[in-house]
This record gives structure tokens, sequence and C-alpha cells, in this order.
């Protein structure tokens, strides 16, 4: 009797150090697969071994890091952009990668939303001056916000992120304005949205929010010729990526009083150094890209990177794929 084939060598995965333990269950779990926690932490000797990885923003996937791993198969990226990656030398490689689409939409939409509405009363500025002691009495004039009822949204893509704020605003009684590639009929049935140029959009919008994804077409899609359309009372927000926006435009806008006001979860760079100008900049609000920043979206994005990672390792369809010929 001939004695068993041995088992196949478990397939080498690299994860982030960045994420919590429990949150990777199913690859460490996974009797397939041998995980290492980092980069950095892969002997160079076993770079020709690796075969999946999973990764964040932070990470760039580009023609050196490919190079480095002949047998990757396939790249989970723990976001739904996809701005890290270069698609082009994945698709030359033979690499899938997977993204997090769907599971952030909401978290992400909610985080817009406060932006909006903290933006819109000045919440910031009223916190300094109570903590300055500039709190002295009640006075009618003070703290004066601007309401949410009958002003105009500007929606700047309308894909699943887009059309969450513009529910969300809608509820508010604002009414809806988008620009998107294609028109969406049912924000145009279900919200009364209308879809319309970007300038029209920024010339009649008194809050823009920005949701479109970062790609050749969108670097500075928001200018400052874009901004000098805008009317001197209106707010932006930015939850999509910081290169979207041209921010030393911003800031000269809102130095120079022709913005009321500017919201940003997305900076460029990420981390923003706390001496960039972006931070004194009169009634501009930055977050540190907090946008999906949910325990409950966190972990749902990290276990639809697993399952990405996983289907990509045993050869099947995943179950979140980027369409690398179409970046």
């Amino acid at each position: 009797m001939s004695a068993p084939a041995p088992a196949p060598a478990p397939a080498l995965i690299v994860v982030p150090p960045d994420l919590p333990r429990d949150w990777l269950d199913p690859v460490f779990d996974h009797p397939g697969l041998e995980v290492i926690v980092g980069l950095d932490a892969l002997p160079e000797a076993r770079q020709p071994e690796l075969v999946g990885l999973m990764c964040l923003l932070s990470t760039p996937i580009d023609e050196a890091l490919l190079s480095r791993f002949p047998a990757l198969r396939v790249v989970a990226n723990v976001a739904v952009g996809y701005d890290n990656v270069d698609t082009a030398a994945c698709l030359r490689h033979g690499v899938r990668v997977g993204n997090t689409p769907g599971v952030l939409t909401d978290a992400t939409a909610d985080l817009a939303m406060t932006l909006l509405l903290a933006a819109a009363r000045g919440l910031v500025e009223a916190r300094e001056d109570a903590l300055a002691g500039r709190w002295q009495k009640w006075k009618p004039d003070r703290w004066l916000g601007v309401e949410l009822r009958g002003a105009k949204l500007g929606v700047v893509g309308l894909g699943q992120i887009g059309y969450a704020v513009a529910r969300r605003a809608s509820a508010f009684g604002m009414d809806i304005l988008y620009h998107s590639r294609s028109p969406k009929p049912e924000a145009e049935r279900s919200l009364g949205a209308r879809r319309c140029t970007l300038d029209e959009l920024l010339a009649a919008s008194d809050f823009v929010s920005l949701h479109v994804p970062l790609s050749p077409e969108t670097h500075r899609l928001i200018d400052a010729a874009a901004l000098a359309r805008m009317k001197p009372t209106a707010t932006l927000i930015n939850t999509a990526r910081g290169a979207v926006l041209d921010q030393d435009a911003l800031i000269a806008a809102l130095h120079a009083g022709r913005l009321r006001a500017a919201a940003l979860d997305v900076t460029e760079p990420e981390p923003l150094p706390p001496e960039h100008p972006l931070f004194s900049a009169p009634r501009c609000l930055v977050l540190p890209h907090v946008g999906s920043a949910t325990a409950t979206t966190r972990r749902r994005m990290t276990e639809l990177a697993c399952a990405n990672l996983i289907a990509g390792v045993e050869g099947r369809a995943l179950p979140a794929a980027i369409d690398l010929g179409a970046g």
C-alpha cells in the first residue's frame, strides 16, 4: 500500500498589525493558512512564498511591492476606496484585489451629516469660545448658525455613500442637487433630487458634500476655480479623499471670507501635521479620517477583507472584487 500523499503546506499570508486580533479570527482559524502579522515581520527568504496580503490604505500596492512577491495571488484592501492600489500593475502581475464596499456606507454617511450639522451651527467655534471664557452671558446675536430646512445640498458623486447622505439631508428638509456620471432615477423619485453640472451645483448649493473616488479625473476636482463658483455663504464637506480638494485654495478662500465654512474628514497628507495651516484656518473643522470609525463597521470591513483574502488564496471568486480593467 502506497503512503498517503503529504498534506499541502499552508498558504502564507500577511495581515496588518493595526487590526485587533479577534477581528482576524477567520484567517487565524483557517487550517490552510499560515498568518504573519505585518510585512516587516516577513523574512526576506520567505517573500517568494507570499500568496495573500491584507492591507490598509496606508500600504501602496505598486510595481515595487508586487515585484517582491512573485507568488502573490490576492490583495484584500480594508477600505472601499483603492487609490493606494496600482490596478494596472496588479493586472499585469495577475493579482486580484478585493475591497470592502457597502459595509461602511451608513457609518460614513452619518459622519458626513455630523460634519454638516457641526459646521452649520458653528459648534467648534462656540465650544472654543466657552472654553476661552468668552461665554459671559446670553446674547441673541452670538454663535448664529444656519438652518437646514429649505437649504440646498449639492452631492458630488451620488454612489452608495452620497445617496445615503442625500437621504439623511432630505429628512432634515434640505433640497438635493447632485452631480454624477449617470442619472440616478431612484434618488430623483424618492428624494426629488435634481441632476446638474458641477458648475451649476457649486453655484446653487448652500452645502457641498464630496463623495467621489480619487482618480486622475477627480484629483483636485475642487480647486480654486471651483471654490470661486461657490456662494460665500456656502459650506464644504469632504469625506471622500483629501486629494479631491485643493487644500491651499480652501485655506485661502476661508481666510478671505469667500466661503462660510469647511468640515473635512480626509486630508492630504494623512496624518496631517499638527502645525498644518488647515488646523488654524477660520471656520474649518478637521477630523482624523474617522468616517467608518464605528466598532461595528470596522469589524465588518475586516470580516469582508478576510473573506476576500481566503477566497483569493483558494482560487474562488472574491465576494467584493475590484474591476482592475476599469481602474
